[in-house]
């Protein structure tokens, strides 16, 4: 069995595959201070009866002060474990047609690769986390860029924290987008605000793209993306664990390159803007 773990800046998803079948999966908060001992009493928690079944890890943290621990955490609890951390050098097949492909997060770059696996097609991945990610993938499994917006959970406590009348309140959807108490209005600014926000930007960018592009695809993932799900005019197919079967395609991709030594793990290669060869 293959553990993924996807380390964002709000939330931890992690998940455990048995083959390509995703048999269990689950979300934690991400603490900024965590460290490695604390990292392995969480997942050995969670893992409970598969962590003795655990063949090899994948993981990547977009968080820089948890990459390490979760690397120190890796060698501890998975000691004589094959495991990936997806960082500079790691092979994801992955061609970042981008200016500086070093500034694309390692979750785009799997996000990517993922998205090109499910769909032959161009595809627009909408990640609804920390930050919306609306990012471009070409038929032939390029990232191409995208736009990145402030996500729907910060945005709504700087709301909060800024107007002395306002508070936080549920994401869940209104009874109608005109909002008829200041709940339901906040609720309908956030939800059908973003929705629309997304709309416009995959809207913008498929008459950008023009007709040589093809049919396009449009994905939401990410923690807050089942709130999009009936909102959202422009996105086909909701595909929460998009991140974490990414990370399963990349150790796919690199297992064999992939060696343990005298118990330590090996070091991983970074996200390389060039095709494997």
């Amino acid at each position: 069995m293959l553990l993924c773990v996807d380390v964002g800046n709000t939330q931890t998803a992690l998940g455990i595959y048995d083959g390509d079948v995703l048999v269990r999966d689950w979300r934690m908060r991400t603490d900024h201070r965590i460290t490695a001992d604390e990292l392995e009493v969480a997942v050995r928690g969670l893992l409970r009866e598969y962590g003795p079944r655990v063949t090899g890890v994948s993981a990547l943290s977009t968080v820089p002060s948890i990459l390490r621990e979760l690397r120190l955490m890796l060698r501890s609890w998975a000691v004589d474990t094959p495991a990936i951390i997806v960082g500079p050098g790691v092979r994801t097949g992955v061609p970042l047609l981008v200016d500086n492909p070093r500034e694309v997060g390692a979750d785009r770059v799997v996000n990517t690769l993922a998205a090109h696996h499910r769909h032959a097609t161009t595809c627009i991945v909408a990640d609804f986390g920390t930050s919306t990610n609306v990012d471009v993938v070409s038929a032939r499994g390029e990232f191409l860029g995208g736009a990145l917006c402030p996500g729907i959970d910060i945005s709504l406590e700087a709301l909060a924290q800024r107007a002395a009348a306002l508070r936080p309140v549920e994401l869940v959807p209104p009874r109608s987008v005109i909002g008829k108490n200041t709940v339901e209005a906040m609720q309908s600014g956030m939800l059908y605000g973003f929705a629309g926000q997304v709309d416009g930007l995959v809207r913008r960018i498929i008459s950008e793209l023009g007709p040589a592009a093809g049919p396009v695809t449009v994905l939401g993932t990410g923690g807050l993306a089942p709130l999009m799900e009936g909102i959202s005019d422009t996105i086909t197919e909701y595909v929460p664990e998009l991140t974490l079967e990414g990370l399963r395609l990349v150790y796919t991709r690199n297992a064999r390159a992939t060696s343990v030594n005298s118990g330590s793990l090996k070091e991983p290669p970074a996200v390389s803007g060039r095709p494997a060869r």
